[in-house]
């Protein structure tokens, strides 16, 4: 069994199983995914936040994340087992452009689909199949061949959702509506709006209005999925590149790295020096 990368897959696709024990790991490690992820939970429980969106996970539960994702493992319970197949960032971009402008077309507002124990039962078959492949010798899978294999879960997993409308989180009313639409803007503009205003005035609704549908809809404020977020994003350079600290607070839209620390303690209970040595 191999560790699972936390940032991209060193080699062009990599799958294999992690026991709960393994993925609790990386419980202190967020990261921001290059690579494709496509997961299945064969047993046992998780809780993960993806971007800005807490999730629980259960066995027959299957998980696809698009390179760009955030993720930070909560928890696993000790007997989970989980099925993974990672696709790397550079082969995604060789060999993957068409059909992942399809899956970009398509608005979900979960990336997990929930499983019949029948249908759990065709996925864990094939990821054991898979990983006979990849181990024999010599390896019977090749880049063409996980080129059909992605396109074809990626289709599985589209007309899944689409099927079972109920396994898939669709807004209820408005507010829910404004709460995705919402968190979508914040993960593409973190890094340069930092006001709950900015986001008003891109989705065209009052401030007032917009206050409010965020805290009905999540429980939480808009500034705080704000500063979540940026949180995010700055714990996964902080501990996994080697970037200075005035270059992440720069790329996160701060005009100097003394507004940087203050935000960063603020949120923390540590300066972002103290969170990058922390064990």
């Amino acid at each position: 069994m191999q560790n699972i990368p936390l940032l991209d897959c060193p080699v062009d696709y990599l799958v294999g199983d992690a026991t709960g024990s393994l993925m609790n790991e990386y419980c202190r490690f967020p990261c921001k995914i290059k690579c494709g992820v496509y997961a299945f939970m064969v047993r046992g429980s998780a809780k993960a936040t993806i971007n800005i969106t807490k999730y629980s996970f259960q066995a027959g539960d299957a998980l696809w994340l698009e390179s760009g994702s955030f993720l930070l493992i909560d928890e696993f319970s000790d007997d989970s087992l989980v099925y993974y197949l990672l696709f790397s960032s550079s082969f995604l971009e060789k060999n993957t452009h068409r059909m992942r402008l399809q899956f970009n077309t398509i608005d979900f507002s979960s990336p997990v689909i929930h499983t019949s124990p029948e249908r759990s039962a065709l996925i864990s078959n094939g990821f054991k199949l898979l990983m006979q492949a990849v181990n024999c010798e010599p390896p019977a899978l090749n880049n063409d061949i996980m080129m059909h294999i992605y396109n074809i879960l990626l289709i599985y997993f589209i007309n899944h959702a689409k099927e079972e409308d109920t396994f898939v989180s669709k807004p209820q009313d408005r507010k829910t509506e404004i709460y995705h639409e919402y968190s979508k803007l914040v993960l593409k503009h973190y890094h340069e709006w930092h006001h709950v205003a900015q986001y008003a005035d891109a989705l065209r609704i009052t401030l007032p209005h917009l206050c409010s549908s965020i805290k009905a809809a999540s429980g939480k404020t808009a500034g705080e999925l704000i500063n979540e977020a940026i949180l995010t994003d700055a714990k996964a350079q902080l501990k996994i590149t080697s970037a200075q600290i005035k270059e992440i607070a720069i790329s996160l839209g701060f005009e100097n790295v003394a507004f940087f620390n203050r935000f960063f303690k603020a949120h923390t209970g540590q300066t972002p020096k103290e969170y990058r040595f922390r064990e």
